[in-house]
């Protein structure tokens, strides 16, 4: 069977190019393939059939780049989930936005078997909370696209420190993106738990204020998203050190990692993946087994989408376990909302974050 998709949201990671990653002049005017559109595109047994926005002039532009009739272009997400029996719905919209529509597809006349939302999660933890208890009230899947899961080289660094004990127990992590933390660098910090398999515990932080995208994305009086950076001790007795303060065009996503075994660094921008095994006292250099090559945004991020769509159909097929949950996002941004309050109160942080705490909302895109 051919299992039925619709999007709310038809920007730039719907499938009409981002900023930073695509060419300024096209932005909004071609399909790229590194998108929700693209990913269902590229996967067989799925099949884009409706799109929504509130947006008539983005709507229409991405129905056209996407061949999508024009009468599946809605003009707002409820007609389109009223209208349509779907068995995946997208969420493309700004993460201040994504619990509604989370929550309302989940509860919607669509119906659908599993939701695709975009990173971060949410802007506060109750907004995320709530929306993975109404998707399990829903028997609703509910998939996170931290692109980086879905990369077969990550899976496969995953595997070789949490089933093969590449590191043994990893006692510190330095960490290093660009700003700002909610809309750049939940993917950095959502690496770090995916890869640790832990979560925060305790948080302390520090907010720049600076964003340097809120000019081209007129969002300057509706965006709270900053750079910044703290510290972090997980739950499995690891110490880590994240700076997301750096400007996009100097920065490298970096994680570097000190174990009990060995030590691992990996820089995703540039290309450069380096292992060395402790032997007898000495750290010594080694190729990291099954990997060819370290990762890179232009083959591995954008196959990111297909395998994520394609990942998505297996979910709903009931052949494969969800690979990036709700539960799992929360934790990303758990760290964030803790860098916000630590800097704001002047104090550390624990996590989880007590009652009232859980409602700080950081307002992106």
């Amino acid at each position: 069977m051919t299992y039925r998709a619709g999007i709310i949201g038809t920007g730039g990671i719907a499938g009409m190019g981002i900023l930073g990653m695509h060419d300024e002049e096209d932005i909004g005017e071609k399909k790229v393939r590194a998108s929700h559109a693209g990913g269902y595109k590229a996967t067989e047994g799925v099949e884009l059939v409706a799109v929504a926005d509130v947006d008539e002039t983005k709507l229409e532009q991405f129905g056209e780049a996407w061949e999508i009739p024009p009468d599946r272009r809605y003009v707002g997400h409820e007609s389109m989930l009223a209208a349509e029996d779907l068995d995946l719905v997208s969420v493309c919209t700004p993460s201040y936005l994504h619990a509604d529509h989370v929550v309302d597809a989940a509860e919607s006349a669509a119906d659908p078997a599993l939701i695709w939302c975009e990173k971060p999660i949410a802007s506060s933890v109750s907004d995320a909370e709530e929306m993975v208890t109404v998707c399990d009230e829903t028997d609703t899947e509910l998939l996170i696209n931290h692109s980086f899961r879905f990369t077969t080289k990550l899976q496969r660094i995953r595997d070789l420190i949490q089933e093969e004990g590449l590191l043994g127990d990893v006692h510190a992590v330095a960490t290093q993106f660009r700003m700002e933390l909610l809309r750049n660098s939940t993917h950095l910090l959502d690496t770090l738990v995916y890869l640790l398999d832990a979560r925060a515990e305790q948080v302390s932080g520090y907010i720049t204020g600076e964003n340097e995208a809120v000019d081209s994305l007129e969002a300057a009086e509706r965006v709270d998203d900053a750079g910044g950076g703290g510290f972090v001790v997980m739950d499995d007795g690891s110490f880590v050190t994240i700076d997301c303060t750096i400007p996009r065009e100097a920065s490298s996503m970096t994680l570097q990692f000190v174990g009990s075994e060995g030590k691992l660094y990996l820089n995703n921008d540039d290309g450069e993946w380096r292992y060395w095994g402790l032997d007898d006292g000495s750290h010594v250099e080694a190729d990291l087994p099954g990997i060819d090559g370290a990762w890179t945004w232009d083959e591995d991020y954008r196959d990111a989408f297909a395998n994520a769509a394609a990942d998505a159909v297996a979910v709903v097929d009931g052949t494969m376990e969800n690979p990036s949950t709700g539960d799992e996002a929360t934790r990303s941004l758990e760290i964030i909302v803790g860098f916000y309050i630590s800097h704001y109160t002047g104090g550390q942080v624990s996590v989880p974050l007590d009652r009232p705490l859980r409602d700080v909302t950081i307002t992106s895109w």
